[in-house]
């Protein structure tokens, strides 16, 4: 039987505007919501900040909760509203066109002061939710905020520069001239620094401005890439990795189980930092319908983030031998002459060839290649003695076996 009254959310059918920069969906919105503390819904001194809005949907969110929240101590519907939207919720857009949508989706009315605005206390048409057009500040080909190439991105005024208010300047303060209890939000992730194939994360310089801002608390969903690699994400991994104050730490794998349709290498992850609070960290692993932890867990043990919990009693059991770790012996890539795209063998084996045996896109295979070949590779000893050594010569004819994967 067709069902005719369903009315879905219209934020939940939102096409997103590129991998890069994702609508959230509501349901994801409210798991966030739901770490911050229950008592911040009836208060109404607090004052809540989307310094990257881009359809509207966390300030949404939180204000249904106010609205309910409040009720007691507001019974007035037409007052608490008029009090929560101009006097608690607060949004940046990152473009002219999510400044619109967000309104829409926050007051009713892509004007805050329009006819059709829910709310009466606004006489201008941004209202709380701002957007203003921005320029990258160039130095040396660069720009001093974000870091991408002015070639590409020093753009007339008709197209989008993706200045982004909130990263480019030096006092994200001055914008609203007031001190926010939460800032919460989904920036984008990263952009293309020459307009190739390079691409900057950005969404590090978000959560940087937000801890500038010193709120009470801080959450934002950001790519899982930050916990082990990332492009100039050194400073930031150690910077998280060491801040006692993040207090919850949720992790998607594989980010399209969150955002639909949407591809992001290495999955995405949402926190709690939390300003006046200390101590370990509690992780939470989900990869479908599979929920692993809480873990408590002390994020900053390690060098890297081992994102599965289950994983650090294995690993504390390795590091137990105290044996000399296989990072001192494995080559980084062109270390010995060969890329991951490495085709200099052939199928069929020649006399005097050596195997190799390597993965190509995820299949494991065997070739052949000549010993004599001046390469110089990682091997591995007949009577099954490892031995990974830099700069071997191939023509050392002990070495008998070759490994080598594509990555």
């Amino acid at each position: 039987m067709l069902q005719t009254n369903y009315n879905p959310d219209v934020l939940s059918c939102l096409a997103n505007l590129s991998n890069d920069e994702v609508f959230t969906p509501p349901g994801l919105v409210n798991d966030i919501l739901d770490m911050l503390p229950a008592e911040l819904w009836s208060n109404p001194k607090v004052k809540f900040l989307d310094p990257v809005s881009k359809s509207g949907v966390f300030l949404r969110e939180i204000a249904k909760r106010l609205m309910k929240g409040l009720e007691k101590k507001i019974p007035d519907k037409q007052e608490r509203i008029n009090h929560i939207f101009s006097q608690q919720l607060y949004g940046i857009a990152i473009t002219d066109l999510t400044a619109l949508l967000s309104r829409r989706s926050v007051y009713c009315s892509k004007t805050a002061n329009g006819k059709y605005s829910i709310c009466e206390s606004f006489d201008n048409e941004q209202g709380n939710i701002r957007y203003k057009r921005m320029k990258h500040t160039w130095q040396s080909g660069k720009c001093t905020y974000c870091g991408v190439n002015q070639e590409a991105y020093d753009r007339e005024d008709t197209l989008e520069t993706y200045a982004y208010p909130f990263i480019h300047t030096d006092k994200p303060e001055k914008i609203f001239n007031m001190k926010f209890d939460v800032i919460i939000g989904n920036p984008p992730f990263q952009l293309g620094s020459d307009g190739g194939t390079r691409d900057i994360p950005i969404y590090n310089k978000f959560i940087d401005q937000a801890k500038k801002l010193n709120p009470r608390f801080l959450s934002m969903v950001i790519p899982s890439r930050w916990m082990a690699g990332g492009l100039g994400l050194s400073e930031f991994r150690k910077t998280m990795l060491e801040d006692s104050r993040i207090r919850k730490l949720v992790d998607y794998p594989v980010a399209n189980e969150i955002f639909s349709g949407v591809e992001i290498k290495g999955g995405v992850c949402y926190f709690l930092w939390e300003r006046d609070s200390k101590g370990t960290c509690e992780v939470i692993n989900v990869r479908g319908d599979e929920i692993f932890g809480p873990f408590e867990r002390n994020l900053g043990e390690f060098d890297v983030f081992v994102r599965d919990g289950r994983a650090v009693k294995i690993l504390k059991k390795i590091i137990a031998f105290k044996e000399p770790s296989i990072i001192d012996n494995l080559s980084v890539d062109k270390e010995f002459g060969w890329t991951s795209n490495f085709s200099g063998f052939h199928q069929k084996e020649k006399e005097g060839d050596v195997p190799l045996y390597y993965i190509k896109k995820g299949k494991r295979n065997i070739g052949w290649i000549a010993l004599k070949a001046s390469l110089k590779v990682s091997i591995l000893l007949i009577d099954g003695n490892y031995l990974f050594q830099r700069q071997v010569p191939m023509e050392v004819k002990k070495y008998q076996t070759l490994f080598w994967v594509n990555h």
